[in-house]
């Protein structure tokens, strides 16, 4: 994919594929094709060696072939050059075939067998692609390509033709570009024309003769038991202080340093765990003994309250033990990145880290400032990894051109930003906020021009800044006409909910080079086609379409999601991610990593509970020691073939040990038993080695029963790959490279084309996109139901907590946008809760454990939880208005199990804090706003979530805020009336009538009254203190409340107190007359 071909636009349906020039191009032209001469046999392009050479595969005549034709000849062919009929001879790197034997001088055993995992896939995958393709090449494979001019037609822009537009401004790529009739979807029959599939390594064969027990093999086994018996003796000898005197053994240490594990687990200290899981338990049991005195001893006067309560205690306890339990075994992590380096990236030679595609995903500009996104795409480009290992992928999904403008402005500074950062180190690389830090930034710097060029880049920067912000004035006035290009051509997205897909890369392979002419990642714009009638399923649609393009155009084994607002903070956090990911001994089992969220611009109390220290920093730890953290929607690096709905790798269980002291009656049964088992693998393999020479690729096959007969089985299992990914041959096609890689069946022209078809707005239409495979679909929190997806795959996830955050991004700071963005997280839980993927019910017998599936409980039935809570936060002055209370009187006993209950409660949140290092602070808050959030918008998440799948009445949701360059906190104050506050307030205002109505009861009464008002004020002073957040949200500044509110509010609530006390509700009333004692003497 090349950066210099322009804006391509199109829709697959429609027959559409145009190709918008960048200002000052001439007219149009088609798309470049690969330099190179053209393989004679297939038409692709011969290729270079790995030296940068042109591939020559025979060496008399140098007849034109590629590297797959050539390599297929001499395993499946007749061995011979078509041109000079000479037997073609083995080339370095290729594997052996059948009369090689003579050519002795070529023998390269070191790449011998490399063929056998990587590309073997890669040849299956590549059959496949040549099978099904027609883009760029004739209808007959032996004839060479010829490539067609473009046609000088007028453009198409949603089926019309546009006449005043010159024809030099635009370009049109027709359906017929390279010749032959287009093929949309795959031939329903197999061809037999087409080569076989590749033959697998027979170890009965080749092994024998080349590996396992041949010469060179013993020679390097005993090369490499001879290092092993010196690392030995060194340990043995002084440990480390024996590798200073051993000059002949230096490389020992490097090596040995190499093979060491990248990660460790850091387990809790038992001093700190064991008192925690003890306080649990007395818990567990204390509980038990409150709920017996609770339910035995009911409140004969006040029988409802009582019943209320009752169940909401019930209810509570409840929630807390799913909460709990899955924090039982918390675990930290420590990452090695110098080990990293030294077993993936040694001197000399090319790096041999794996590659990573990175998505952003942005909606609206005006919410989501192009600024924002420009800061987090430059810190993805300057990230501290190879280059050519790196792609960024932007989905603009509400195709703007705004967006489109801003990413053009960004890549072009991004040639001056990427190699500053570099040559200094600086963090974080994100302009915006390295300039705002407000520290010594001369720290650490030695470069004697740092200073110079920190100037001059910061100033470069400003003049950026003033570029995007006249864009974004510019867009602040939509034309009658719709926008237009700078070439004059109509921006395809005129029409946010009707138009084509589009593809722009702006940095690459061709292009992409900063000002010292370094490579840079590459940067791709891509906004999927929206047309009306289709359910797009917002930001889970748009990252699976980008997981689609990733596909086609990089295909790397890697991905990682970060949303618009949230930037590297840390250079190095992939590499962090690859010290799991890529690690030999867990990485095979790990489906995603991911990283915690730290936010900018929080303000120091942290009022609304932005951080989420708690979640954070305790219960993922937790589920860090079970089977992993869910998945939070950004900060996240997945496996590429986790997300296709794969089964996670089984462990290889270690072989059974055997011993001479059982009966041989008993030895009869396990041999026959051993037996039967070796049998039956023997057996397995056998009809595996048969697959295999069928060419039926066993990814393609696997829960496919396998139809009789190779024809047959080709068929079944290529419509089985159709009707799970689509039909797209190149994307289905890389879904068989396990390792990803790029195709080589296919050229630049076939790749634009088809990343348009894999966006198209139907190509999910009857696919398993959105089910089983990719962000699955059905709730707007997407991000929880696709790694429970995961985890029930059997998959393991990873929480890796850098010493520095990996990312940072903005949170919403007044309360209004704080409460919206909960009612959304709540009304997704909701979702996942009345559907069919509930864990209380979805994914048994499959590898999700226990206390990770409590956990997933607890993640869904949270919400559900704000009804118990508003009840019982109003039980407190309803017990102050009618001087009744939810207990008896209490007894010695009773009031022990109460006491020791609080005890235990303030215990386990002092001890978990003691372990996990929050502060008190933020605990605190974390509670503060559990009830804030349950009285608002949990409660009304609970009545949508009804409406939506009892009713089908959806809610649309708005894109949140995200900060801007304001004052600091400016918005912390601003006061935003929405019906998410009406709950809350409601609550306030009858706790304080309560509180006065309660203490003018007891003065109006004498002391007797006082004792049973303690017990009714410290409950509704604790519903007060609890929401005493949202309080000061109501108010604004602390400095700025209006003196006539506060004089108001004293006098209204005198006089209501003095009114209380008049009328006296609680005094009894007597029917019959008014007895008074005389003073006389009866008697």
């Amino acid at each position: 994919m090349e950066a210099g071909a322009g804006l391509v636009a199109g829709s697959h349906n429609r027959n559409e594929l145009v190709v918008i020039r960048r200002d000052g191009e001439s007219g149009p032209k088609p798309l470049r094709q690969l330099s190179g001469q053209i393989c004679q046999i297939c038409g692709d392009d011969v290729g270079v060696t790995v030296d940068g050479d042109l591939f020559v595969a025979c060496n008399e005549c140098a007849f034109p072939i590629c590297r797959t034709c050539y390599e297929y000849e001499r395993r499946e062919g007749n061995q011979i050059c078509p041109q000079c009929k000479t037997r073609f001879k083995r080339l370095k790197g290729c594997p052996r075939v059948p009369g090689d034997d003579e050519e002795d001088d070529v023998d390269d055993l070191e790449h011998e067998f490399e063929w056998g995992d990587n590309h073997d896939s890669q040849y299956m995958a590549e059959a496949m692609l040549i099978g099904h393709m027609s883009y760029g090449r004739q209808g007959d494979i032996n004839t060479p390509r010829v490539v067609h001019p473009v046609l000088q037609v007028p453009l198409l822009t949603n089926g019309e033709m546009v006449d005043d537009i010159p024809p030099e401004q635009h370009a049109l790529v027709p359906s017929f570009v390279g010749g032959g009739v287009k093929r949309i979807h795959p031939l329903p029959f197999p061809d037999h024309n087409l080569p076989a599939q590749p033959r697998s390594m027979d170890p009965s064969k080749d092994l024998a003769a080349y590996g396992y027990g041949s010469v060179a093999w013993k020679e390097r086994m005993e090369i490499w038991k001879q290092k092993q018996e010196k690392l030995h003796t060194t340990r043995s000898n002084g440990g480390d202080k024996g590798w200073d005197n051993n000059e002949n053994e230096s490389d020992l240490p490097l090596m040995d340093e190499a093979r060491q594990p990248l990660s460790r687990k850091l387990p809790i200290p038992s001093s700190k765990i064991n008192p925690y899981r003890m306080i649990i338990l007395i818990r567990l049991v204390v509980a038990g003994f409150f709920f017996h005195y609770r339910i035995t001893n009911p409140a004969k006067d006040a029988y409802p309250l009582w019943l209320i309560s009752v169940i909401c205690e019930i209810w509570f306890a409840i929630s807390w033990i799913l909460d709990q339990f899955p924090k039982w075994l918390p675990i930290e992590r420590e990452t090695y990145l110098d080990r990293l380096s030294l077993r993936y990236e040694k001197e000399g030679q090319s790096s041999q880290l794996a590659s990573i595609d990175m998505f952003v995903s942005t909606v609206d500009p005006m919410k989501e400032p192009p600024l924002i996104t420009a800061n987090t795409v430059l810190s993805i480009l300057a990230v501290d990894y190879p280059v050519e290992k790196v792609s960024c992928y932007v989905s603009d999904d509400g195709a703007a051109m705004l967006t489109f403008e801003a990413l053009s402005e960004t890549s072009e500074f991004a040639k001056k930003w990427v190699p500053f950062c570099k040559k200094f180190s600086i963090e974080p690389r994100a302009p915006e906020w390295y300039f705002q830090q407000k520290i010594d930034y001369l720290k650490d710097k030695v470069h004697p021009s740092f200073v110079k060029e920190r100037r001059a880049m910061k100033r470069e920067y400003e003049e950026f800044k003033v570029r995007i912000n006249a864009l974004v004035a510019k867009a602040q006035k939509v034309p009658e006409e719709g926008w237009t290009m700078q070439d004059g051509t109509p921006w395809p997205g005129n029409n946010v909910r009707d138009h084509p897909g589009m593809i722009q890369v702006f940095l690459g392979q061709s292009g992409g080079h900063d000002i010292d002419g370094n490579e840079l990642p590459r940067l791709v714009y891509v906004s999927r086609e929206k047309r009306p009638g289709f359910n797009h399923h917002k930001k889970a649609g748009a990252m699976n379409a980008l997981v689609r393009v990733s596909a086609v155009l990089t295909n790397a084994p890697y991905l990682l999601n970060v949303d618009c607002d949230h930037y590297f903070n840390n250079s190095k956090a992939i590499r962090e991610a690859m010290c799991f990911m890529m690690d030999p001994l867990v990485g095979k089992q790990v489906c995603y990593v991911q990283f915690p969220q730290r936010f900018d611009g929080i303000d120091r109390h942290d009022r609304y509970a932005n951080r989420n220290t708690v979640f954070f920093d305790i219960n993922m730890k937790g589920l860090d020691g079970i089977q992993g953290p869910i998945y939070v929607g950004t900060g996240c690096c997945f496996r590429r073939q986790a997300l296709y709905g794969t089964d996670a790798p089984k462990k290889k269980k270690p072989p059974n040990r055997t011993c001479n002291c059982w009966p041989k009656w008993c030895c009869c049964f396990t041999g026959s038993r051993k037996k039967k088992t070796a049998k039956a693998k023997q057996e397995k393999k056998k009809t595996n080695y048969k697959n295999a020479e069928n060419g039926a690729p066993t990814y393609a096959l696997e829960g496919i029963k396998e139809a009789n007969g190779t024809g047959k089985q080709n068929l079944t299992s290529e419509q089985k790959l159709e009707k799970k990914f689509g039909q797209s041959p190149v994307f289905v096609a890389s879904t068989l490279l396990e390792n990803g890689g790029m195709l080589k069946g296919a050229t630049p022209a076939s790749l634009l084309k088809e990343a348009i078809h894999v966006i198209s707005c139907g190509y999910e239409d009857k696919t398993d996109w959105g089910k089983e495979i990719g962000w699955i679909y059905g709730s707007v929190t997407e991000d929880i139901l696709t790694g429970f997806k995961m985890h029930c795959h059997g998959w393991r996830s990873i929480y890796c907590i850098p010493s520095r955050p990996a990312f940072k991004g903005s949170a919403p700071l007044n309360l209004s946008d704080r409460l919206h963005q909960v009612l959304r997280w709540a009304l997704g839980s909701v979702e996942i809760f009345l559907s069919k993927h509930c864990p209380l019910w979805y994914g048994y017998g499959g590898g999700l454990k226990s206390l990770e599936r409590m956990s997933y409980i607890n993640a869904t039935i949270y919400p559900w939880t704000s009804i118990p809570l508003l009840a019982y936060c109003t039980l407190p002055a309803v017990c102050l208005l009618t001087g009744k209370f939810i207990t008896p009187e209490l007894s010695n006993v009773a009031s022990l199990w109460f006491l020791s209950l609080f005890i235990c409660i303030f215990a386990t949140g002092i001890l978990e804090m003691r372990w996990s290092g929050v502060g008190i602070d933020d605990w605190w808050r974390n509670e503060q706003f559990w009830v804030i959030g349950g009285v608002s918008s949990h409660l009304f998440a609970v009545f949508q979530g009804l409406l939506k799948v009892l009713a089908g009445i959806d809610t649309n949701f708005t894109v949140t805020s995200k900060a801007g360059d304001d004052e600091d906190f400016s918005e912390l104050y601003t006061f935003k009336w929405t019906t998410l506050l009406i709950p809350p307030t409601t609550l306030l205002i009858v706790n304080f009538i309560g509180v006065v109505a309660g203490v003018s009861n007891a003065i109006n009464n004498g002391y007797e009254s006082w004792g049973p008002l303690f017990g009714k004020l410290f409950f509704s002073f604790w519903v007060i203190v609890h929401l005493y957040p949202f309080l000061k949200g109501l108010v604004g500044r602390q400095n700025r409340t209006p003196t006539i509110v506060i004089v108001w509010s004293i006098l209204l609530a005198s006089i209501f107190s003095l009114l209380w006390v008049r009328i006296d509700p609680f005094l009894p009333k007597s029917d019959g007359p008014l007895l008074e004692e005389c003073g006389l003497d009866c008697n």
